[in-house]
């Protein structure tokens, strides 16, 4: 993955063939052009888990007509950042009762929240181009 920054405080992300931009909001400088780092890093965790539940549903044949996760979020400045976050399934008219626990348990699996439970040792370095100075 590559980080280049186009123009503002617009950043860009490219790997993979794909682009992904994120700006500031008008507040910190931004044009608020594009999703935030932070949003995009919540609209990353929503979107795993959706997979989750979206791959739940299907392999079982269950009507996924009305399935949609949200994310709600709290912060405690004193002690972290980002202290909660709250997963709400908003499941299909007639989702069978037997599976309301299993969902959430397949919900579970999704790999950017097992990230954050288990965090990765982080390592930031500098590197200087040759030639440049």
């Amino acid at each position: 993955m590559e980080i280049v920054f186009p123009e503002g405080m617009v950043v860009e992300a490219r790997f993979d063939g794909f682009s992904v931009l994120t700006d500031q909001p008008e507040k910190n400088g931004g044009r608020n052009s594009a999703p935030a780092p932070f949003d995009l890093f919540m609209a990353s965790l929503g979107t795993c888990a959706g997979f989750f539940a979206l791959r739940f549903c299907r392999e079982r044949e269950l009507s996924t007509e009305g399935l949609k996760l949200s994310i709600e979020t709290e912060r405690d400045d004193e002690k972290h950042p980002l202290s909660k976050v709250r997963i709400a399934i908003e499941l299909p008219a007639g989702f069978p009762e037997k599976y309301r626990q299993t969902i959430i348990r397949a919900i579970d699996q999704c790999s950017v929240k097992r990230a954050m439970l288990d965090p990765p040792e982080f390592d930031v370095v500098t590197e200087q181009k040759e030639g440049s100075e």
